[in-house]
């Protein structure tokens, strides 16, 4: 099986745990990432070439800071600690780690040295991604130092045990050769090999379905989406014709969706879909509330809602759909939930924190350990339509999260036009395919304006554009004053009560991709 004799990232709870095993999959290795509590016993069944610690918000001298059994040094297999995976390991080998007099975030320049075979290969100095406010003041026996910045030790080793470790991220895109210091590691320090492939995650991915399903029936809780179109496909080949897609139209969609989609799906992909007209009950729960939180969660349970009814009706007794399926993503789990370690929660995803405490429904989540353009690439293999593949994301609230303030149908039919014209525009300009989202954001903000030589009174509507590779990270994207400038003129001259339109050029981070 792929999963054996790959990589384990143990997580202290890093905003980028995943992306780290994400990086090493594209090396085609197969990587698994356990809590930071893993015992000894639990890494082993996984005989894995190599063990990563993840980085991590604590500092290793605090109180209750996370760690991980030593035993983990002792395997026999190489280390790498990241960030606070090297602080830990520092700390817990009987070096010295405190409080930095200079903290280091954002970009730094490494000078390597020692010739280590961590960075075999690559140029001696690089720029790379920094995100620490402690430091090593003091480095265990055994170790050296390979590589240091103007204010830290950069990079450690223990060539004898077969320990190594780096102060900063190669696994974000910011850091130059990043990708590389951990092919160094993965292949020429590890000796792993590149058994994992979307083929070996479909075949195993379904094969686990199938053992957790059983004989059991499940609904799907489609969005129109690549995220959830995948789920489905690949749970429809684990259980066949128990599983039964729904559809529901939640009041929120954007222009023509609920109908378009449906044609898609059923027509073109051949899906088993119930199409659900909801949109007054959401809209109604949705009444007064402001709150970007309180909204996600009403949402969450409201469609919970719909799902149950639509099961009740499809069946009763032993043959209710017992599984809910879902095609949640790793950034929506991140953003959401600690997972693995004790991850900060940046906001709550309808489909993860969002959901009520206690379901009718377990849950299947067959891509909850990847990023969206991972799942498009699995999409390929199993074969979807490229206008599922290359659909912008769309999250699962709504425009309920692009409609700053109260939701109701005035406002959302302002913003349901806007967003239209801006996507028509980016399409037009051929830029839909090469940019990550691009939308438009209803806020509860009114300005003054002359319009026919008269005084209007408007809302103002912010367009958001942006590039990324995973959502982890973004950034704004620089259009074209042109395709701004039309975009600008038609919202202004074709939606009434709209007469401010501006740009938002913040980056993820510090914002996130949705206003809210």
């Amino acid at each position: 099986m792929s999963e054996r004799g790959g990589i384990v990232v143990l997580d202290f709870g890093g905003q980028y745990t995943q992306l780290i095993a994400r990086r090493i999959r594209e090396q085609q290795v197969f990587s698994a990432i356990l809590p930071c509590t893993a015992t000894v016993e639990q890494i082993r069944k996984y005989e894995p070439a190599g063990i990563v610690l993840s980085g991590g918000p604590n500092s290793v001298y605090d109180a209750g800071a996370p760690h991980c059994d030593p035993g983990v040094l002792s395997l026999g297999v190489p280390v790498l600690g990241i960030c606070y995976g090297l602080q830990w390991m520092a700390h817990i080998l009987g070096g010295r780690v405190e409080r930095a007099d200079r903290r280091e975030y954002g970009r730094a320049e490494l000078l390597v040295k020692n010739g280590s075979p961590l960075f075999a290969g690559l140029p001696h100095r690089l720029r790379i991604w920094a995100s620490h406010g402690d430091h090593v003041r003091a480095l265990p026996p055994g170790f050296h130092v390979t590589g240091e910045t103007g204010n830290a030790v950069a990079a450690v080793e223990d060539p004898a045990r077969r320990l190594y470790a780096v102060q900063f991220h190669p696994e974000v895109r910011h850091t130059d050769c990043g990708a590389e210091i951990l092919r160094n590691f993965v292949f020429d320090i590890c000796h792993a090999r590149p058994l994992w492939s979307g083929a070996a995650f479909i075949a195993e991915t379904v094969e686990s379905i199938r053992k957790k399903a059983g004989d059991a029936r499940a609904i799907c809780a489609l969005s129109g989406g690549v995220d959830s179109a995948v789920a489905a496909v690949l749970v429809h080949r684990a259980i066949g014709d128990r599983l039964t897609n729904i559809f529901v139209d939640n009041g929120l969609l954007r222009k023509n969706e609920f109908s378009e989609t449906l044609e898609l799906l059923r027509d073109r992909m051949g899906l088993q879909v119930v199409g659900v007209d909801a949109a007054k009950r959401f809209l109604s729960r949705l009444s007064g509330v402001t709150d970007p939180e309180d909204k996600r969660k009403r949402i969450g349970a409201e469609f919970i809602a719909v799902f149950d009814e639509q099961a009740r009706q499809m069946a009763s007794g032993s043959n209710r759909a017992a599984f809910l399926v879902q095609g949640t993503l790793y950034p929506d789990v991140i953003e959401s939930v600690a997972v693995r370690g004790p991850s900060q929660t940046i906001k709550t995803h309808h489909n993860v924190g969002g959901l009520p405490e206690v379901l009718p429904f377990a849950l299947i989540e067959p891509l909850r350990e990847l990023f969206k353009d991972e799942v498009r690439s699995i999409g390929r293999e199993l074969g979807l339509p490229e206008e599922i593949l290359t659909k912008h994301p769309f999250p699962g609230p709504g425009l309920a999260v692009r409609l700053l303030g109260e939701v109701n149908e005035e406002r959302l039919a302002l913003l349901r036009e806007a967003d239209a014209i801006v996507v028509e525009e980016i399409r037009r300009a051929g830029l839909y395919e090469k940019v990550w989202q691009a939308f438009a954001v209803l806020l509860p903000v009114r300005s003054v304006g002359v319009m026919g030589d008269e005084r209007s009174y408007g809302f103002t509507v912010a367009v958001r554009v942006v590039e990324s590779e995973d959502a982890m990270t973004a950034d704004w994207t620089r259009l074209p004053t042109e395709v701004l400038e039309r975009i600008s003129t038609r919202i202004v001259n074709e939606v009434h009560g709209i007469n401010r339109v501006v740009y938002d050029i913040s980056s993820k981070p510090p914002s996130t991709i949705e206003w809210e």
